[in-house]
């Protein structure tokens, strides 16, 4: 069984969508299947038409310079037709955007092999996030039409999670054609458990503190502003406690001026970006890690890997209840939820994480089990299984002997 992996990019970049990716490359290779993988002009500029990176080949699809997104997807298209031939693979499984998923269509035209459309989050909602578009506008409405149209006419679609199956289902795609394959962590990657590295916490002047933290990418969805405002409540009451922010991103600066504004930039670390190996380390320094998502259409539909990460630690977090968090997370056994898009909420919910102190144990004990038991990559990938196997029913091709191993 040999698939071409269609995605938006890829390793060496770092973000959730590749952390999704890896993993599942690595767990359909551990089953015998072949995969072959594409990214497209989002990948970025470079003189290097294909490379190899942790044993995975990668054919990157030259970015022209001005180009606009119909003359990318042209560019995507052509070339996935061109690795194709090259490759011969049994099904395109195109990733989000859907971006990707118009130039897979369009190279079925000519393959005549099945495509799977894979919606991690819809376009219009993306859109709107990153303050490209406004919900109900020309573009978004333009957008969610875009989206649509591709969910209609792939062979088979893949989601993440609940919240995207229904939004799915209500744009009129039948629901026997769309398949929940979850976010899931590589439980044995993640240690349990592990003391804080000392050093590290000298070094970062932690010592003697409580810490809050967050460790990810700065967008605005993520609430942080909230932590911080939250933070700021919380210090009164408990003065020995410090904030740790690992990552960056577009937030970065109006985060920091939000601290000085409010008196605590010397009790909150900024440490930057840190390479992905070194996260764990900066992760067991926090005894209460946020999530305070904004209540927005895309936190509401879609599920983070953070939760399912910390879990896999045996972190104690607290989130907002949006129901991209509702989904994941079992109120007080395996995390703590509150309400979402306040302030002071947030300070309350993380006072009160602090107060079950005496809870932690069996709280990480619960939330490592959970996703030892729902959520492995093993479990989620083996899903694709019936996926693939209907899409190429669909076109009356024969099943791989090895589909199913």
């Amino acid at each position: 069984m040999r698939i071409l992996h269609v995605l938006d990019h890829s390793i060496p970049l770092h973000s959730g969508y590749t952390f999704r990716t890896l993993a599942i490359l690595r767990e359909q290779r551990r089953r015998g299947w072949e995969t072959v993988q594409l990214t497209t002009p989002k990948q970025g500029p470079g003189a290097t038409r294909d490379e190899v990176i942790e044993g995975l080949k990668l054919y990157r699809t030259p970015n022209a310079e001005g180009a606009g997104l119909f003359a990318q997807m042209r560019l995507t298209a052509a070339r996935i037709v061109e690795v194709a031939r090259v490759e011969q693979p049994d099904l395109i499984h195109a990733h989000s955007p859907v971006l990707n998923a118009l130039p897979a269509l369009w190279a079925r035209l000519s393959l005549r092999i099945p495509v799977v459309y894979e919606m991690r989050a819809s376009w219009e909602d993306a859109a709107v996030d990153h303050g490209t578009t406004t919900e109900g506008s020309l573009r978004y409405r333009a957008s969610r039409a875009l989206e649509t149209f591709a969910l209609k006419r792939a062979d088979r679609i893949t989601t993440i999670c609940e919240g995207l199956r229904g939004d799915i289902a209500a744009r009129g795609i039948d629901a026997e054609r769309i398949t929940v394959i979850p976010n899931a962590v590589d439980v044995g990657s993640f240690k349990f458990g592990v003391a804080a590295d000392p050093a590290l916490r000298t070094r970062l002047g932690l010592d003697g503190c409580t810490v809050l933290g967050f460790a990810g990418s700065f967008y605005g969805y993520e609430g942080l502003h909230l932590l911080v405002e939250a933070f700021a409540q919380m210090l009164p009451q408990r003065p020995a406690l410090r904030l740790l922010l690992v990552g960056g991103g577009p937030q970065d600066a109006a985060l920091k001026a939000q601290a000085a504004a409010a008196g605590v930039a010397d009790k909150v670390v900024f440490t930057g970006r840190v390479p992905h190996a070194e996260v764990q380390r900066y992760y067991e320094l926090i005894d209460v890690l946020a999530y305070p998502r904004l209540p927005i259409r895309l936190t509401e539909l879609v599920t983070p890997l953070k939760p399912l990460e910390a879990m896999a630690q045996g972190r104690v977090f607290v989130a907002s209840d949006v129901g991209g968090h509702r989904e994941l997370i079992r109120h007080g056994e395996t995390g703590f939820l509150c309400p979402a898009g306040d302030a002071k909420a947030l300070a309350a919910g993380l006072l009160d994480a602090l107060a079950r102190e005496a809870q932690w144990p069996l709280v990480r004990q619960q939330a490592r089990r959970f996703v030892e038991q729902e959520r492995t990559w093993s479990n989620s990938v083996a899903r694709y299984a019936d996926v693939y196997r209907q899409a190429l029913a669909g076109r009356g091709r024969a099943l791989p002997a090895a589909l199913g191993a």
